[in-house]
C-alpha cells in the first residue's frame, strides 16, 4: 500500500475517532445537564399551594386509562406529551380535594376534551358526586360544548358558556363508507369468511350498505345509549325528560326563536346557568377564590394538585395489582398503542410473579382484534387464577370481541351499564386481483401437484377446496369461542350461541344476559378484587410496561419533583367527523393474527 492511501485511511480513521469523540462528549454534556436540572429540582423549594383555589381538572385530548407511552426525555425537549387526560388521575383528585379545606369548589374545564364517551364519563360522575357531598360547588366552564363535554358539564352545579358559544349536541349514530361497488370497479374480490348473523365488521367490503340485521343490532344499542344521555342530561339539570330530544330535533326552530344566537338558545332551554366573555368569567373567579400574583384567579391544575398535595400513596403492603388491556388486540409485541399478545402477555406474568400483588383486575378498553393473541393472554390469565390470585374483569368503554375473550374467565366481571360488550363472533378475509390484473392484460398460469397448491394467491381466484377448508377453520374458532364463554360463566355453548352471533350489547343488557356480574366502575371492581383476596386494607399498584433504565429514571425523576405535571398535555383539534373513521381504520390496519382469525369489533370506535 502507498504511502499516499495509507495517509488517507489514516486521516479518515483520526476524522472518525474526533467526531465519535464528539458525540460522546455531547451525549453526556447532556445528560449531565439534564442530572443538574432535575436535581435543583428535587432539593429546591417547589411551588406551594394557596390558601384558597379551584381545583381545575382539565379534561384534554381522549380521556384513556392508561397515557401512550411517551420517552420523557423526548417530552422535556418538545415540552409536550400525548394530548390524553387519564381517568385515575382526574378521579383521584376529585376525591383527594373534597376533603382538603383549601379547596373551595371543582372546576370542571372542558373546551380542549375531544372524547370521553358515556362509560368513562360515568365513573368520573360518580367522584363529581362524592365531591358534592363534601358541600362544596361544582363548576362547569367552557367556550362550547359538545355533546361528549356537555355530558360531563351537565354534572355541574353551574355550568358557564361563553356569549359566543353554544351547546351543540346530535344523538348517536354509526355511519360507513361501503366500497363494494369500488371493489368491483377495480376487480378486487374480497373473500369474507364468518361466523355470526349480526358481525358485521366486514360489511363496508361486503356490500353498499348496512345490512337490515346490522340496522337492528346497532339500533337497539345506540337507541339505550341515546336513551341514557338524555335521562342524565335531565336529571343532572331538572329539566323535562324529552326536553334534550326537543332541543336536538328542533334546533331549527330553537336558533331561529334567538336569531341565530346558540348561545342564548342553550340558555332559554336552561341547559346552562350563565353567559359570560372572558373577562367577565375571570372577574366572576376571581371573586370566588381570590386571585394570584398574576392577576389570574386561584386555581390548580388537576395534576399539579396531585404532585403538590401532601397524600401520598403506599409503595409496601399488600397491593390489588390493575391491568390496563387498552387498544386493538394484535399478535406480538406492542411498544405503543395497543395490546400484544406477547407485550401484555409478560405483563400477566409480572402480577403473577409480584408476592404483593394478592389479586388482579384487568380493566379492559377494546373492541378486540386478533383471536391468536386473544387466546395468548387468557391462557396466562388461567395461569395467574390457578395460582390462587382472584382475577376481577372492569369493562371500560368496550370489551367486546377478543376484549370480551379475555374477559370471560374472570372470577367476576365488572361494567358500567354503557359499556359496549359482547360482539362474540369470528371473521377473516382473503382478498384476490386476478381481475385487476386481467384489465392490465395481466395472466396467471402453471402447473401444480395438488389441488391447492397456489391457492392462497391472490392473483388467482380462490380455490374453492381452499374457500371450503377456510370457511371451515373459522367455524371451528366461533365454536372455540362459545365454549371459552360458556366455560367461563357457567352456561352452556348453545345459550351463549343464542347470544353471541357477533351481537353488541350494552353492559346494562350484558348483566341481563349472564355475561357480566355486576354494574360499576374500576373502582367497585377493585373493591371486588380485594375482597376476593380477603383483603380489608391494600394498595393499588399498576402494572405497566417497563420503560428502558434510562428513561425509567428520567421518568421516577419527573414524578418525585412534580415536574411531570408541568409537562401539561397539549391541546389538540376539536373533534371532527374524521377523527372516530381515522380511529377505526388504524384500528383495520394493526389487526395481525398468524392464523388469519379475527375477533373483532368494527361498532366499537362508536359511542
Amino acid at each position: 500500500m502507498s504511502k499516499a492511501a495509507t495517509g488517507k485511511k489514516g486521516f479518515w480513521r483520526r476524522l472518525g475517532d474526533f467526531l465519535d469523540g464528539t458525540r460522546r462528549f455531547l451525549v453526556n454534556a447532556v445528560f449531565l445537564l439534564l442530572l443538574v436540572a432535575l436535581g435543583f429540582a428535587l432539593f429546591a423549594k417547589g411551588p406551594q399551594l394557596p390558601e384558597q383555589f379551584a381545583l381545575d381538572i382539565q379534561l384534554r385530548g381522549l380521556v384513556v386509562d392508561q397515557l401512550s407511552p411517551v420517552d420523557p426525555l423526548t417530552q422535556i425537549i418538545d415540552g409536550e406529551a400525548v394530548a390524553e387526560t387519564r381517568l385515575n388521575d382526574m378521579i383521584k383528585a376529585i376525591d383527594r380535594g373534597a376533603a382538603d379545606d383549601r379547596v373551595s369548589l371543582l372546576l370542571l374545564s372542558l373546551e380542549e376534551l375531544d372524547h370521553i364517551g358515556m362509560s368513562k364519563a360515568s365513573e368520573l360522575a360518580a367522584a363529581v358526586e362524592r365531591f358534592k357531598a363534601s358541600g362544596k360547588p361544582v363548576v362547569a366552564s367552557s367556550i362550547s360544548y359538545d355533546q361528549d363535554s356537555y355530558l360531563v358539564a351537565s354534572q355541574a352545579d353551574e355550568v358557564y358558556l361563553d356569549a359566543m358559544g353554544g351547546v351543540v349536541i346530535e344523538g348517536f349514530g354509526l355511519y360507513r363508507n361501503y366500497f363494494r361497488s369500488a371493489l368491483d370497479k377495480l376487480g378486487v374480490n374480497i373473500h369474507v369468511f364468518r361466523v355470526g348473523e349480526f358481525k358485521s365488521a366486514m360489511e363496508p367490503l361486503m356490500r353498499d350498505s348496512m345490512s337490515e340485521e346490522a340496522k337492528e343490532a346497532n339500533h337497539a344499542w345506540l337507541g339505550q345509549l341515546w336513551a341514557a344521555y338524555t335521562e342524565q342530561v335531565s336529571a343532572n339539570r331538572g329539566i323535562k325528560k324529552d326536553a334534550v330530544d326537543n332541543y336536538v330535533n328542533q334546533i331549527d326552530k330553537v336558533m331561529a326563536k334567538h336569531k341565530g344566537n346558540l348561545a342564548a338558545a342553550a340558555m332559554s332551554r336552561q341547559l346552562v346557568d350563565a353567559l359570560s366573555n372572558r373577562r367577565e368569567w375571570r372577574e366572576h373567579m376571581i371573586g370566588r377564590v381570590g386571585a394570584n400574583d398574576d392577576g389570574e384567579f386561584n386555581r390548580v391544575k388537576h395534576l399539579d394538585y396531585l404532585s403538590l398535595s401532601d397524600e401520598h400513596e403506599p409503595l409496601v403492603g399488600d397491593a390489588v395489582g390493575i391491568l390496563v388491556a387498552q387498544g386493538t388486540i394484535v399478535d406480538g409485541e406492542v411498544t405503543g398503542n395497543g395490546i400484544g399478545g406477547e407485550s401484555f402477555s409478560e405483563l400477566v406474568r409480572r402480577a403473577h410473579e409480584d408476592d404483593s400483588i394478592k389479586s388482579v383486575v384487568l380493566r379492559i378498553d377494546s373492541g378486540g382484534g386478533s383471536a391468536f393473541a386473544s387466546e395468548q393472554i387468557r391462557q396466562e390469565l388461567l395461569a395467574l387464577k390457578k395460582s390462587g390470585k382472584p382475577l376481577v374483569v372492569s369493562m371500560g368503554s368496550a370489551a367486546a370481541s377478543g376484549g370480551y375473550w379475555i374477559a370471560a374467565n374472570a372470577d367476576e366481571i365488572w361494567a358500567t351499564p354503557a359499556t359496549i360488550t359482547g360482539s362474540i363472533g369470528i371473521f377473516g378475509a382473503f382478498p384476490t386481483i386476478e381481475q385487476s390484473l386481467a384489465k392490465l392484460g395481466i395472466t396467471t398460469d402453471g402447473i401444480a401437484t395438488t389441488e391447492i397448491a397456489g391457492g392462497l394467491r391472490p392473483d388467482r381466484p380462490l380455490n374453492p377446496v381452499v374457500k371450503r377448508a377456510l370457511q371451515s377453520g373459522i367455524e371451528h374458532g366461533y365454536r372455540q369461542f362459545l365454549s371459552i364463554v360458556a366455560q367461563g360463566r357457567d352456561m352452556l355453548p348453545e345459550q351463549v350461541d343464542k347470544i353471541a352471533q357477533g351481537r353488541v350489547w350494552t353492559g346494562a343488557d350484558a348483566k341481563h344476559l349472564g355475561l357480566v356480574d355486576q354494574l360499576g366502575g374500576l373502582d367497585d371492581a377493585v373493591a371486588a378484587a380485594a375482597n376476593l383476596a380477603g383483603m380489608s386494607e391494600y394498595r393499588k399498584k399498576w402494572v405497566e410496561p417497563a420503560l428502558p433504565p434510562m428513561q425509567a429514571l428520567v421518568a421516577h425523576l419527573l414524578e418525585s419533583t412534580g415536574l411531570k405535571a408541568g409537562l401539561a398535555a397539549r391541546s389538540s383539534l376539536p373533534q371532527r367527523w374524521w377523527q372516530p373513521l381515522g380511529r377505526q381504520i388504524q384500528a383495520f390496519l394493526q389487526l395481525r393474527d398468524p392464523t388469519g382469525l379475527y375477533a373483532f369489533c368494527a361498532e366499537c370506535s362508536a359511542p
